[in-house]
């Protein structure tokens, strides 16, 4: 493939400076006045990159082949199927930041989430600046993560079948072509070690496997055209701050060994500062909102104390009884089967006693990646509580919905990150949002 310079193709060779970063894990560049979107670099680096999508009148995507001139930051890829040696196409996904030092990732993430902020949720470097108590937006590391080069984190992990081979492996980098590979360095050590990464499993979907923290290592296997996955329902042990959870082998829980504990605390602390500011009534009516197994609302009881009334709503009827179960020793807790907005719906037309005791309250919530979404926003801001507390797993759909947030009344007070997924261009961040 000779290289060219205007107009760009699919299969064009191309050198491109780049210049920045941007949400999903890509690097950006400029080519005869077009963006160019580019895979497996970093910010600062000269490469030459294997054009993949050409826009017209927009801009393209390039996948890196060669790294002309290299970042202070470039390090060998932790997981050799994904290192820019190999093939694009035969590059494994889901470790996109591999070839980055672990402290330039954490810049890289915190760059995206203030950006987005600024660009979809209105905030400008003054309010980031006071939300963050000039300290700007940072990324903190998860408890062992550094100790391990960001390693061995993963407690579940999710690994597809090729219909035609059988073989098993995860999907490779934007496609969902299988890869099979040696080695999963992401994972905890129970997950590799029963990860069929050397079998053939025709007739078979996808596999995940999971180490609950009881270390109780397992596999379900999803047959094609199934649903249910074998042992989905089976109950699973974790424990958090010394408190045990209950939840389905199949269900939702965060994926870091050290999330759980991260996010319970972070929720924890956030309560802790608006029952010192005064700002937190424990017998208003408290919402924990996309509730799981009820981690969160447990973490709102850990500040309060047993005293606290806080309905936790999931749309997933075995998630609910499993947050039954989970705070059955918290007698002002209730877990409701129903999907967000219907619930909220129902609460808007409730009579007006209840109305009050929501306006008081405080409303945690941990939205699916798209966020809360117009709707949600929309009906919160219409029920006023006295605050928000966001828990979100990316960082566009936390800054459109602040913009929303912020329209109806309610001030970003503070902002939190953590990079619980290492090697990876995901994060999670906390917002909490009082209303004015």
């Amino acid at each position: 493939m000779a290289e060219t310079t205007t107009p760009l193709a699919p299969g064009d060779l191309v050198e491109l400076d780049i210049t920045g970063i941007a949400h999903g894990g890509i690097c950006v560049a400029r080519h005869d006045g077009r963006v160019v979107f580019v895979s497996d670099t970093i910010p600062g680096e000269r490469v030459r990159a294997l054009v993949t999508e050409a826009k017209k009148k927009s801009f393209a995507r390039a996948v890196t082949v060669e790294v002309l001139q290299a970042s202070d930051d470039r390090r060998p890829h932790i997981w050799p199927e994904a290192a820019i040696d190999r093939d694009p196409e035969d590059r494994a996904g889901g470790a996109e930041f591999g070839h980055i030092a672990l402290h330039r990732q954490r810049t890289l993430k915190a760059e995206v989430l203030a950006d987005a902020l600024r660009r979809f949720g209105g905030l400008s470097d003054e309010d980031l600046a006071r939300i963050t108590a000039n300290e700007g937006v940072t990324v903190e590391a998860a408890p062992g993560d550094d100790e391990a080069h960001g390693l061995g984190w993963r407690t579940r992990v999710r690994l597809h079948v090729d219909p035609e081979t059988g073989q098993v492996g995860p999907y490779a980098a934007r496609s969902r072509r299988v890869i099979p590979v040696e080695s999963l360095p992401l994972a905890v050590e129970a997950v590799g070690f029963i990860a069929p990464l050397d079998d053939v499993m025709l007739d078979v979907e996808s596999v995940d496997v999971l180490a609950p923290s009881a270390d109780d290592p397992r596999m379900l296997i999803t047959l094609p055209g199934e649903q249910q996955r074998a042992g989905e329902a089976d109950l699973v042990r974790e424990s958090v701050d010394g408190r045990e959870f209950l939840v389905r082998a199949g269900g939702f829980w965060q994926v870091h060994r050290e999330a759980p504990v991260v996010l319970f605390e972070a929720v924890r602390d956030a309560v802790l500062g608006l029952i010192d500011d005064g700002r937190f009534d424990p017998v208003a009516a408290n919402l924990d909102l996309y509730g799981g197994a009820g981690l969160l609302a447990a973490a709102m009881a850990e500040a309060a104390g047993p005293a606290l009334k806080v309905t936790s709503v999931e749309a997933d009827p075995g998630a609910t009884d499993d947050a039954a179960e989970n705070l059955a020793g918290l007698v002002g807790a209730l877990a409701l089967t129903a999907r967000v907005d219907r619930h909220l719906s129902e609460l808007l037309n409730a009579p007006a006693p209840v109305r009050e005791r929501l306006r008081r309250g405080t409303v945690v919530l941990d939205p699916p990646r798209s966020g809360a979404g117009g709707e949600v926003c929309a009906q919160l801001a219409e029920l006023a509580p006295a605050n928000l507390v966001y828990v979100a797993c990316d960082p566009v759909a936390l800054a459109r919905d602040t913009k929303t947030l912020r329209e109806a009344g309610f001030e970003m007070r503070s902002l939190r990150a953590f990079d619980l997924f290492p090697h990876t261009h995901h994060l999670e961040a906390l917002a909490v949002f009082t209303r004015a």
